[in-house]
């Protein structure tokens, strides 16, 4: 057991980096990385607490506030309550469904996302495109705990500048880990075992933040996402594998 919380420890550091740097990422990648070595309920189990404080974090460093909040408020109502009714299906779910929930989820985010940019998004289609997002984000994320993709697919639509994308993904991730973990408690995959797991990973991962944050000073933003695109399709690729195979 020794073993496995040392290489979830580097698989936090990992995502945590990933995440100072382009503002998303940490559920992505470390449920696919812990996914080759524990089982996936655990994986989104463990998820949980460094997800609420690295996005705290993201948030307070990003300045998003209550003009953030009402301008997204469709989409977080939506997100929120999807998301909480969400994870009541997922203690019921075999794990090789799971894996094929994740690796579907990464790799159509991955994929689309190299391939093209999705259209623009006119302001008179904002409120159902949020309730859509928010709705497909909860799904996902109820039983992944991963629900950036449709998120970042509607941010990227509406052509938000990178301040803006910071403040909104880290708000909307904060807000949408409120429910998972109630969702997760309620249901037992938060449990004795997992939950001080999950807090003690709050150090590599905010570890893992602060170095992402530099990486970013000095890197080229359109590389980085590129390459992280490439990994995020390669790994959903494997969760794939190892579901079917």
């Amino acid at each position: 057991m020794m073993e496995e919380v040392v290489l979830i420890c580097v698989v936090f550091l990992i995502a945590g980096a990933i995440k100072g740097t382009v503002g998303i990422g940490l559920p992505t990648v470390s449920v696919a990385l812990m996914s080759q070595f524990i089982g996936p309920h655990d994986a989104v189990a463990l998820v949980v607490f460094p997800l609420l404080i690295s996005n705290l974090w993201q948030v307070f460093r990003s300045g998003a506030g209550l003009e953030t909040l009402h301008k997204y408020g469709y989409l977080i109502a939506v997100l929120m309550v999807t998301l909480w009714l969400t994870t009541f299906v997922t203690v019921g779910i075999s794990p090789d469904t799971l894996l094929t929930t994740i690796g579907v989820a990464i790799v159509i985010f991955a994929a689309s996302s190299l391939v093209r940019m999705p259209p623009e998004l006119p302001d008179r289609f904002d409120k159902p495109a949020q309730i859509i997002a928010g709705f497909s984000a909860g799904v996902i994320g109820g039983l992944t705990s991963i629900w950036s993709p449709p998120i970042v697919t509607y941010l990227i639509a509406k052509r938000t500048d990178n301040d803006e994308f910071v403040r909104a993904v880290g708000l909307f991730i904060l807000l949408g880990g409120i429910p998972l973990a109630i969702g997760f408690w309620q249901t037992g995959l938060l449990n004795g075992e997992t939950a001080p797991i999950s807090a003690l990973m709050i150090v590599p991962t905010l570890l893992g933040f602060s170095i992402g944050e530099v990486v970013r000073k000095r890197m080229g933003s359109g590389m980085f996402r590129t390459v992280l695109l490439w990994m995020f399709l390669l790994m959903g690729l494997n969760l794939l594998r190892q579901a079917f195979f």
